[in-house]
Formats: C-alpha cells, structure tokens, sequence
C-alpha cells in the first residue's frame, strides 16, 4: 500500500513526477481546447488536472484558483501560469501561461484579416448581424453572474449594491475613467474593512466543495516546493527581470516611432488596462472602449461589439479581443506604411498582447508567495470585493451600450421609431437560452448566427 505523504494508507498510487515534456503538450492542447470563458477553461483544467492526471489535489488548485480570482487579470490563464509554476518552476508557469495565449492570437490575427477583407460580403455581414445580439445577451450573463457571485441580498450588503449602482451612474451617466472608479470603490472597500467589515467578508466561493480523487503529485499536505516560498532576492529577480521585459520593447518602439506613435501608445495603454481587469474581461472593456474607440480612434463602436464576438468564438481568454483591437487600430493607423496593412496589423497585435499579459505573468510569477499569506484576512480582500461590486455596475453599463447600438438603427427620427425588433428577439432568444437552459457559448453564437443570416437573405432584416 502506497502512503499518502502526510496522511493515511491508501490503495492508490500518486502519480509520478510529470516530465517537463509531457506538461508542454498538455498546455498545448489546453491552448486550442479552451473555450467557454474562464469557466468553462477552469472546469476544463479542474478535470484534466485534478480529477484524470491527478498532477494537483482539489485543495491546493482551488487554493490557487481562490488567489488567481483576487488579482487583475484572466484568472484561468493565471491559474495554468501558477500550476505550471508549482510543477515546474519559471519556465514551467512561463510555457504554461504562454501557450494559454498563443493559439487565440493566432487565429484572431487570421480572422480579423477575413474581417477587414470581406466583412461587407453579404454572407459574412448577415452572420455578424445574428451575433452581435447573441454578445449582448452574453454580456447580460455576465452581469448575473458576476453579480450573483459577489452581491449578497442588498438587506445583507447594502453598500455593496451601492457601489454597484453608484459605478453604473459614474460610467454611463457621468462618463467617468474607469481607473478612477475602481480607486473609489478600493477606497470605500478599505473603509468598509475598519467600520462594516461583515458587508465586505466574502463567501465560501470556490473553496467550498471538497473532493477527493485519489492522491496528487501535488497534494493537499505535500510540502510548498522551495522555489514557491518566498525570498527577498527571488522577488528582487523576477521585478528586475519584468522591468526588463517592459521597457526593452517599449525602449524599441520609442526609438523607432517617438511616444505618440500608434504602437508606443498602444503599449502603455494596454499595459494600464492589465491593471485593472479586476473581475474578468468584461470589466475592462469599457475602459478598452473609452480609449480604443473614443480616444484613440482605433476601431468603431460596433467593430468593436463585433471584435467581442470573434473573441467569443476562439480558444483562450476572452480579453484577448485586446488583439482584434490591435489589429483594428494597426490596419486603420497604417503603422507599417500602406504598402505592409497586414504586417503592421499583426504587429500591432502582437504588441499590445505583449502588454497586456506580461502583467499577469508577474502577478503569478513574483506575488504568489507574497499574496497567499494575506488571502482570506478581510483588510487585503474588502478592497477586492468593493472593486467587484463596482464591476457589476460597470458590465450592465456595457450590456446597456450594446443593447443600444444593436436595437437602434441608424437613421433620423425618435430612437422607438427605429428600434430593430428582430435584433432584440435573437438577443432575448440567447439571454433565455444562456441564462434559463444553461446553453453553451459556441451553440448561442452559431444558433443566433444562423438566425441572422436567415434574416437578412430573407430581407426582413
């Protein structure tokens, strides 16, 4: 009988160490397998990982999911990056959170080109006019289900629903930066760790439910491996090496471009935006919208509804729409010159997934051993959940502008008289099929699709 390490007899053998090879393909297959959001990617890793290989115990990934969730940023891609890290180090969690990312820039650098080049082709045009209210409706399911995670009954947390709707009212009413209100909700969440601590202490969350598949390699009491506990030098090397890996490209297109050159301003914005994805994708979207589209001119409002739909439809981590936007802004601003549209676009892409993820990495990388020892104390998390309840009001503004540009068609006259109905039936046949029968992403976009496609060759719509 093999012995758990730390714990009782058992008729199971732990796995054996996983050679660095086999690791790579998994996060390789992981990398093209990946859709349904971060749910459906950590179901994904949560089955492959814990419940079949058996390379990490229940406890400690959802002790490394728990942490992932507090920082900013794509939590299942975060989540790869730690495990990766655990098993096999720097570059393990490198490989890891790498290959996440890598297959969707790919395929989103492909299907943005199909989308400048024949996005007004007939076909192609009725098949976006189905999707776009099948993502409004996926945005809707955001917002219950970022707000059923983090709002308790407003009797129990009122200020928390406060918060939700003062930042709805900040950013779609008053037209205030993002940036700003998750500094006033950190600010109140910090206040409200001092004089209503209970309104701000989170729930049991992914912690709850314990099960056992057998011993892990990495199990619940095996001991944290040296190169994961926490070392003053070791930080020191991973900020240097971060720094490093920031300011040489940024270096590079200074040189090459000056500071108000499209792709040097797309580096810094893009490197702000990875700051602030408190609570997903969704979160940051509006503040992506607000510079990308409005301040930048990168892209138009409806590219970028229809940015979030291609995003819907690929592997990875749905913020890796930051790529089609990239893409969009480096085709529109000719970054390469006329002659080199493809080139520049890809490379524009290319930059600003550089910025956005080299964040993450670092998060992982150089605060895992740091950010465990705090998690669960409600004076480090109040500022979280109060940034979490701003993101719900946040996302249904986004819901709300969607809704908007899809049910309002362009033209003159009151807003009721041009209201496109057929937009607003896909829209709540998804919202049902999503949120009532628990509908998958994938068969939402193709039915809603195919939908629109049938409407508009038609000619009802």
């Amino acid at each position: 009988m093999a012995k758990r390490p730390g714990g009782g007899a058992t008729g199971e053998q732990a796995p054996a160490a996983v050679p660095f090879a086999d690791a790579l393909k998994f996060w390789l297959k992981l990398g093209f397998t990946s859709f349904g959001g971060p749910a459906g990617q950590i179901a994904i890793m949560h089955r492959e990982l814990v419940e079949q290989k058996r390379w990490i115990s229940e406890r400690r990934f959802l002790h490394a999911l728990n942490y992932c969730m507090l920082l900013p940023g794509p939590e299942a891609q975060q989540l790869a990056t730690y495990i990766g890290w655990l098993m096999h180090r720097t570059w393990g969690g490198v490989v890891a959170g790498a290959l996440f990312v890598l297959p969707s820039l790919f395929i989103l650098i492909g299907l943005s080109w199909i989308y400048v080049a024949f996005g007004d082709v007939p076909l192609v045009a009725g098949l976006f006019y189905g999707i776009k209210p099948a993502v409004a409706a996926i945005v809707l399911q955001a917002v219950h289900r970022i707000g059923s995670r983090s709002l308790r009954k407003p009797s129990q947390a009122p200020i928390l629903w406060a918060i939700a709707l003062g930042s709805f009212v900040a950013i779609y009413v008053l037209k205030l930066p993002f940036p700003l209100i998750v500094l006033g909700a950190a600010v109140l969440g910090w206040l409200g760790a001092r004089f209503a601590p209970a309104q701000f202490a989170g729930g049991a969350g992914h912690g709850a439910a314990q099960k056992g598949y057998g011993p892990a390699l990495i199990d619940d009491d095996t001991p944290t491996p040296e190169h994961a506990r926490f070392k003053p030098s070791r930080l020191a090397a991973v900020l240097g090496a971060g720094a490093v890996l920031w300011l040489l490209p940024m270096g590079v297109l200074l040189a090459a471009q000056g500071w108000n050159a499209t792709l040097t301003q797309m580096g810094w914005f893009f490197t702000k935006a990875a700051l602030l994805t408190f609570g997903g994708a969704y979160a940051v979207l509006p503040y992506v919208y607000q510079g990308a589209v409005e301040q930048f001119h990168w892209l138009t409002g409806p590219q970028m509804i229809d940015g979030l739909a291609l995003g819907e439809t690929t592997p990875g981590p749905l913020i890796m729409v930051v790529a089609f936007v990239g893409f969009m802004g480096g085709w529109a601003k000719q970054v390469l010159g006329p002659d080199m549209l493809f080139l520049g676009a890809a490379l524009a892409a290319t930059v600003v997934t550089w910025f956005t993820f080299l964040p993450s990495f670092l998060f992982i990388l150089a605060g895992g051993p740091l950010v465990e020892s705090t998690h669960g104390k409600v004076h480090f998390t109040a500022p979280l959940t109060a940034i979490t309840a701003a993101v719900v009001g946040v996302i249904a503004s986004l819901a709300l502008f969607f809704l908007a540009h899809i049910a309002i068609q362009a033209g003159s006259g009151p807003w009721w008289a041009r209201l496109d109905f057929f937009a607003l039936a896909i829209t709540a046949g998804a919202a049902v099929a999503l949120l009532r029968y628990k509908r998958g992403v994938i068969p939402v976009i193709a039915g809603s699709a195919l939908a629109g496609l049938l409407l508009r060759l038609s000619g009802l719509a």
